[in-house]
């Protein structure tokens, strides 16, 4: 039976890639990944020719049964646009789905870039234990979601983008004590990967100093006892 790997790839840099990674897309015979644009410029700057079909949220039923009908006879590699698949992304229903189909479907990790992983390593927080939210609702339960962040007993990260981050920030200015310490990476790995550090308020002062443009992880200190 076929193979699917599951690929990490970099979250900015290119270079970020593992050698593993590498020589699997390489090898297989099809790659899944939410952008064919995307991943496209990634193939293309390791002079990689293979073809890649897109799978994403909004993927129909029969994307995904094309996907099954290929790993009858085919390895495929499934890859998101940035970082580690299935992490925040549309790929863990995917895997779900062809487990429940193809129990005896061997799925192989390649582990490598993840954007929160990386945001922990430099927070200077405890990340013994901690708790990963993905993106903030936008709209319901919202305030539910930072009430989490702050009643959190370990260290709290989440992502968020370009458009609402300083409304994120404005929450967790509202919900946390003034003493309580954040940490926002914006770009990371990429050319303006930037590192903000103190209060909530402190943070939306510095961002409002600069362009406020990238992507962002924001990682919250745990609540003292």
């Amino acid at each position: 039976m076929a193979k699917l790997y599951v690929v990490s790839t970099p979250i900015g840099n290119l270079k970020d890639l593992s050698l593993r990674a590498l020589e699997i897309l390489k090898e297989v015979d099809l790659v899944l990944c939410e952008d064919t644009r995307t991943t496209k410029k990634l193939l293309n700057h390791y002079q990689i020719s293979k073809p890649a079909v897109s799978y994403h949220q909004h993927s129909r039923l029969n994307k995904i049964e094309f996907i099954l009908e290929q790993l009858g006879d085919k390895d495929l590699a499934l890859v998101s646009d940035a970082g580690t698949p299935t992490i925040s992304d549309p790929g863990a229903k995917l895997i779900d789905y062809l487990i429940k189909q193809m129990p005896d479907l061997e799925i192989i990790p390649l582990p490598g870039p993840s954007a929160v992983i990386a945001a922990l390593s430099i927070s200077g927080f405890p990340a013994d234990k901690f708790i990963f939210l993905g993106f903030p609702p936008i709209k319901n339960k919202r305030k539910k979601f930072f009430q989490e962040v702050a009643g959190a007993k370990y260290t709290a990260a989440f992502y968020e983008s370009t458009h609402r981050i300083l409304k994120t920030l404005d929450n967790l200015k509202e919900t946390l004590s003034p003493e309580r310490k954040i940490v926002v990476c914006r770009e990371l790995t990429k050319k303006f990967e930037t590192i903000y550090r103190g209060s909530a308020e402190e943070v939306i002062t510095q961002l409002k100093q600069g362009k406020i443009k990238g992507e962002f992880v924001v990682v919250v200190e745990r609540k003292n006892d």
